[in-house]
């Protein structure tokens, strides 16, 4: 009994404290509660953004497949805004030489214009004006912070580059080259768009596959800048033709609404679960306040960009969480209808809802997996919160219902509680 009791209280202070947390956030850090501004990212739909229109600017004489050019370049259009943390972002063809971009909540939108509209021609060229290797050449560019070399003073943030080996040949040659001229002429330099970012001098031949661009960088330039040399090339040039503010499609009381017509088909569940199933539902309704909870503070700290299909996802994984709980009290009172002590009846009836529960989810994660590694946009963020929903529900399910129900047992509670029609 003792035992029970302090299971009981444990449990009932931590969905307490998970609850306050997603109410409230944690002081002194970063994360901050569900209902203040800005504590979660908010899609098109919900906060509006900016929409851009950018028109293919072939070379003169060029003979591009413009159909294909397009497709390319929205590809590489959506791994930047991946990078960028805008994967509620659209990207979509226009007409036959433009594409169009939507970006929720984007405060800078000519900063956004600058990265997605830069063809990011990567160059290495020595000091008589010499290509060394180019972008395609690269086969990987990373962001870190840290020292640069072992003569370093201190840490800052670069970026790493990896060439690819026929690269590495022809950089050891250029090296050697520059290392054999005179100060001031002894240098190679990296050049985005035919801008200089880095003119690092050359001292000795270098013969590796990596690299390092340096020179104060701050954390959002070093990403930008190795976002933009990761994604490739476009295979065209483009220039910004349109460029205007997007108002919420849902109006700006639309997450508001959504939340209050949660809050309320949440409760009708609770009451609905609690006179069918007396205390296993008001118990089920202690596991639905957690996973309301936890889901808040993941969403606080992963920032997730949240939008209608989003909320449709968090809304979807709801009724799982409540399904699940339907599963073990029938199986519960079909153990107690049967014969069975109510001990025996909650652990046999938590064994036998194990499988169906499991194989259900399973099949849902999988579907989401699928939906987040090929979806884009707004499907991602659907297959993002279902995945995570699917998660917390199997928890609050399989955990928490089961200790709160095994404290429960333990305090000799009537079977007719459990809503059977038949009491042993």
């Amino acid at each position: 009994m003792k035992n029970s009791v302090c299971s009981l209280i444990l449990t009932l202070l931590c969905i307490t404290l998970v609850v306050l947390v997603a109410l409230f956030g944690v002081p002194g850090t970063a994360l901050s509660g569900v209902f203040e501004e800005d504590t979660i990212s908010k899609g098109l739909d919900l906060v509006g953004g900016s929409s851009i229109t950018f028109k293919a600017i072939p070379e003169e004489g060029a003979d591009i497949n413009m159909d294909e050019a397009l497709e390319k370049a929205v590809n590489i259009m959506r791994n930047r805004l991946d990078g960028m943390g805008q994967n509620e972002a659209t990207v979509s063809k226009v007409g036959s030489d433009s594409l169009r971009i939507e970006i929720p909540g984007i405060t800078n939108p000519e900063e956004a214009v600058q990265t997605l509209g830069s063809t990011a021609k990567l160059t290495f060229e020595d000091s008589d004006g010499n290509v060394v290797i180019e972008g395609k050449d690269v086969k990987a560019a990373q962001a870190v912070y840290g020292q640069v070399n072992q003569n370093s003073v201190g840490s800052e943030w670069y970026v790493s580059l990896e060439f690819n080996d026929t690269a590495r040949a022809a950089f050891a040659d250029a090296t050697e080259r520059m290392a054999a001229k005179p100060e001031g002429s002894n240098y190679i330099s990296i050049k985005l768009d035919d801008a200089t970012i880095s003119q690092p001098s050359v001292s000795e031949r270098i013969n590796d596959t990596h690299c390092v661009i340096s020179g104060s960088f701050d954390e959002a330039g070093a990403k930008q800048l190795a976002t933009l040399i990761s994604s490739g090339q476009l295979p065209v040039a483009f220039e910004e033709s349109e460029l205007r503010s997007v108002g919420a499609s849902l109006g700006s009381e639309a997450l508001a609404t959504s939340l209050k017509a949660g809050l309320i088909g949440v409760i009708l569940v609770m009451i609905y679960m609690i006179l069918l199933y007396r205390l296993p539902g008001f118990i089920s309704c202690f596991a639905l306040v957690a996973y309301t909870a936890i889901f808040g503070v993941v969403l606080a700290v992963t920032k997730i960009t949240l939008s209608l299909p989003g909320i449709a996802g968090i809304i979807l994984t709801v009724g799982m969480a409540v399904d699940s709980n339907v599963v073990i009290y029938e199986r519960i009172k079909e153990e107690l209808r049967s014969g069975k002590t109510l001990r025996a009846a909650v652990q046999s009836g938590f064994s036998r809802a194990f499988t169906a529960i499991l194989d259900a989810n399973v099949t849902t994660l999988i579907a989401s997996v699928v939906l987040w590694y090929y979806g884009t946009g707004s499907v991602q963020g659907f297959a993002k919160t279902l995945f995570i929903g699917v998660i917390i529900s199997l928890f609050t399910a399989l955990v928490v219902t089961r200790v709160l129900l095994n404290a429960f047992v333990d305090f000799k509670v009537s079977p007719k509680l459990f809503g059977a029609k038949k009491s042993v």
